[in-house]
């Protein structure tokens, strides 16, 4: 993960190619995924039993997030 101060900055970077267009995300996008149960619940003692139920909750931000190409959905 490669932080950046803006878009301008992170499209001036030398690795930076078209291919990557997809994965740019702002940080608060990111902090709405990794405050998502997915992320919060991991101490929990049933997390792994409760672990597939909270993927729903993340393919839904994601697509709200408009992060629904291939860079974001294996």
């Amino acid at each position: 993960m490669v932080f950046f101060r803006s878009e301008e900055h992170l499209k001036k970077w030398d690795r930076f190619g078209p291919e990557n267009e997809q994965g740019i995300i702002t940080l608060h996008d990111l902090h709405k995924l990794f405050s998502l149960d997915l992320f919060r619940r991991r101490l929990d003692p049933d997390y792994p039993a409760k672990m597939k139920s909270y993927i729903g909750e993340v393919i839904a931000t994601f697509k709200a997030l408009g992060k629904t190409g291939p860079y974001w959905v294996p």
